[in-house]
């Protein structure tokens, strides 16, 4: 590899990252309209394993901003993010795809979280005349903390 193919493969890792940063952020902040730029055209999003649902990007944005609303805390962790770079039409590093693990506190009232649910994304991006963008987002959730049940005390 030459410095210049090197120092590309760099700036695009690091482009490719901080998308991925710019998408938890847009969904912890309900930043909708953000969520919505960070796809490429036709692209789309599968919350199925979560509860949720599948679609374009715009359809996936309106539904996550109503489902949401139930959770004014929440805060994604991404880790653990591995990069490949593919090739679309003959020329190297036009697409890329990112497995990544996930934490979601969530609260539905007060600062401490009171659902919690982890598991891994498969990010597929394309690069665009604007940028590397989301061509598709997949969500495997592995496992999910609900609120304990309070139970009445039983009174004798």
């Amino acid at each position: 590899m030459t410095q210049r193919v090197e120092l590309a493969t760099v700036r695009d890792r690091l482009a490719v990252d901080g998308l991925i940063t710019d998408y938890a952020v847009a969904v912890d902040d309900g930043d909708w309209e953000a969520y919505r730029g960070l796809f490429a055209p036709r692209g789309r999003a599968d919350y199925r394993s979560a509860g949720g649902i599948e679609g374009e990007a715009g359809a996936v944005a309106a539904w996550l901003a109503d489902s949401m609303r139930l959770f004014p805390v929440r805060q994604h962790l991404i880790v653990n993010r591995r990069v490949r770079f593919g090739v679309w039409e003959q020329d190297t590093g036009d697409t890329a795809q990112v497995q990544a693990d996930y934490v979601n506190p969530m609260a539905t009232e007060g600062p401490a979280p009171d659902f919690v649910c982890g598991g891994r994304y498969a990010f597929a991006l394309l690069r665009t005349d604007d940028g590397w963008r989301l061509s598709e987002v997949v969500v495997r959730e592995k496992w999910r903390r609900l609120p304990e049940r309070r139970t009445a005390p039983v009174v004798n």
